[in-house]
């Protein structure tokens, strides 16, 4: 069930993160956080993680990824 509260969200947008991923009922939602002192040291950790086979994904991935939500940020 979506909730718009007093009329403040406008059709078609998602109230809370269970709805904007479309979770089901006995899924459940992993959030992570990640902070890097900066963005070339960002860059070099994920070219590593590229190089290294045990990241590598065969088969199906264990979540949704069309339901993945990716952001960059920059603190305030």
């Amino acid at each position: 069930m979506r909730h718009d509260v007093g009329g403040q969200r406008p059709s078609g947008q998602y109230a809370d993160l269970r709805h904007a991923v479309d979770a089901r009922d006995g899924e459940k939602i992993v959030f992570s956080w990640q902070v890097w002192p900066d963005k070339a040291t960002l860059e070099a950790a994920e070219a590593k993680m590229r190089e290294d086979k045990r990241f590598e994904v065969s088969g199906a991935t264990p979540f949704g990824a069309k339901r993945l939500i990716l952001g960059c940020f920059r603190p305030v």
